[in-house]
């Protein structure tokens, strides 16, 4: 089975996610997309997630009518912070008849050198690269790279995270499910 990899701490999910996700399960190149919940990335700051539980639970809630399109949790149970090359490893173990490939956007392609043994992980996986505003999509030394042609989309969680702080709907942004979700649990209501 082939299957892309979309990591992410999904702080929350929104529909940027969802498009990107879908056209990927969609595309032929891959049978599904896993959503990894990232406990911590390295190069984020995790003081402003919501608990790993809360996150994960919104990606179910968002992906609950999406055959292909699955939430994981595989990351929780490893070692902090999250390395994309552990994780990858620990799911070529786990599931030897697989085959992985990463999805992200143009603007973390450009930083896979800065990963932690990015030489070893672009030798044993491909990567699906949509283009994010700002950041052209270019050839990185040994990366084996397909670009998935997707819309532009201007969105992200600190986006979201701060028009709740401001009052402000976030309606259209993310799937009603986890709006409700949200708004049940208060979250992201103080800075």
């Amino acid at each position: 089975m082939r299957i892309g990899l979309f990591f992410g701490s999904f702080n929350p999910i929104h529909i940027g996610h969802l498009i990107i996700g879908n056209l990927l399960a969609e595309s032929g190149w891959v049978d599904e997309v896993w959503y990894v919940v990232s406990p911590h990335n390295p190069f984020k700051d995790s003081a402003s997630l919501l608990n790993d539980r809360q996150r994960l639970q919104m990606v179910r809630l968002a992906l609950e009518h999406c055959n292909h399109l699955k939430a994981n949790q595989v990351e929780f149970d490893l070692p902090k912070p999250s390395y994309t090359i552990d994780t990858i490893q620990y799911l070529e173990e786990k599931y030897p008849t697989h085959y992985f490939s990463i999805l992200l956007g143009s603007d973390g392609f450009q930083n896979i050198d800065q990963w932690k043994n990015a030489d070893i992980l672009k030798s044993k996986t491909d990567f699906i690269v949509y283009e994010r505003p700002g950041f052209e999509i270019k050839e990185i030394n040994g990366a084996k790279h397909r670009v998935l042609e997707a819309p532009l989309l201007d969105i992200s969680s600190t986006f979201i995270r701060k028009s709740i702080q401001s009052g402000k709907s976030i309606q259209f942004l993310v799937p009603d499910i986890v709006r409700e979700f949200i708004d049940a649990n208060l979250f992201y209501r103080s800075k």
